[in-house]
């Protein structure tokens, strides 16, 4: 376990010296909730026509979804700076597994969409008025914290093939632009052509959404979510293994 807390307290030093950039993360969902939320639930109406909720309290979960997406993304992204100034290759010659080293470099951000989560959940709850399933909270915050480990596994093995960084940031607009918008991020599967939604139920981005959306206000079959829930894991896992090869093959 040392090696793994010696790299997650150097992740932790990175972040907290630009406090602005920690204040972004755990409050920017909240300010998607108000802005985009708001805007699309007074022009909707209530209730929204999945689940007899209001568009705030559906897309709560989405919400959280693309913050954990963000985050792995942007994690992942640290790569090409510790490349840069040659701590990358330093790390490499120290007395860790490259298990250990990518683990310790997400668990940093893990905690801080944990608390980002919470903090979300919680006003959300407050300002906003949707009826969270808090016997079910401790799944939701097991659902953020394996959706952003997983999501960074998953851009860490690109981040580790790819050397040029515009070319990394070309592929995750790409993965952004695909991922977001064919799930259930921003709409209800249901009313969508056959072909959309299959698309959509194949996206690992709606198994992670429909888990959180499951387990915060209570929307989902449960055994589809079991599922979906499962599938993640076994991506989640594939990415950690791939991810841990394309690293071992950097020295």
């Amino acid at each position: 376990m040392a090696p793994i807390a010696a790299v997650f307290y150097r992740e932790g030093k990175i972040r907290v010296t630009n406090l602005t950039f920690i204040f972004w993360d755990l409050f920017y969902p909240l300010g998607y909730m108000l802005v985009f939320g708001v805007g699309v639930n007074y022009a909707l109406g209530s209730p929204f026509p999945t689940g007899g909720v209001d568009y705030n309290a559906f897309f709560l979960a989405g919400v959280l979804g693309m913050a954990s997406f963000g985050i792995a993304a942007n994690t992942a992204w640290g790569f090409f700076l510790d490349r840069d100034n040659g701590i990358f290759y330093e790390m490499l010659t120290y007395p860790l597994s490259r298990a250990e080293y990518l683990l310790g470099k997400v668990l940093f951000n893990v905690l801080v969409a944990t608390l980002q989560a919470a903090i979300t959940v919680g006003l959300g709850s407050i300002f906003l008025g949707i009826r969270i399933h808090f016997d079910l909270l401790p799944l939701l915050f097991l659902g953020v914290m394996g959706g952003t480990a997983g999501w960074f596994f998953f851009y860490a093995i690109f981040a580790l093939k790819i050397r040029r960084n515009d070319l990394f940031n070309s592929v995750t607009s790409v993965f952004y632009f695909v991922f977001l918008f064919a799930s259930s991020i921003f709409y209800p599967l249901e009313p969508l052509p056959a072909w959309f939604r299959a698309a959509a139920l194949a996206n690992p981005v709606t198994w992670q959404v429909d888990f959180l959306r499951f387990s915060s206000i209570g929307i989902g079959e449960p055994r589809r979510i079991a599922v979906e829930a499962a599938a993640f894991a076994v991506f989640s896992l594939a990415s950690f293994a791939y991810a841990v090869r394309c690293l071992q093959q950097q020295e």
